[in-house]
């Protein structure tokens, strides 16, 4: 009846292409936080992310959490 597969993807889906991410403090120390700003280059199926111009793939947990509220009201402010 439902497709069980799909669901658990839409679950996982907590980046997209394009978006950037911050690394945590603590998987970076010593670094700004724009140091620690990368651009997600691509998701993978297993839900962990590829980044461009940085080897490896990382999952959600190396980066703070995303403030969608920050990026709506930053978007709203931008005037775009």
């Amino acid at each position: 009846m439902f497709n069980s597969n799909h669901n658990k993807r839409r679950r996982k889906m907590w980046a997209r292409p394009g978006m950037q991410v911050v690394f945590r403090a603590e998987v970076m120390p010593g670094k700004t936080r724009q140091e620690r700003t990368f651009k997600v280059k691509e998701v993978l199926e297993n839900g962990r992310v590829v980044l461009e111009g940085f080897p490896d793939e990382y999952r959600e947990g190396a980066f703070e959490p995303i403030r969608f509220d920050k990026i709506n009201s930053d978007k709203t402010n931008s005037g775009d």
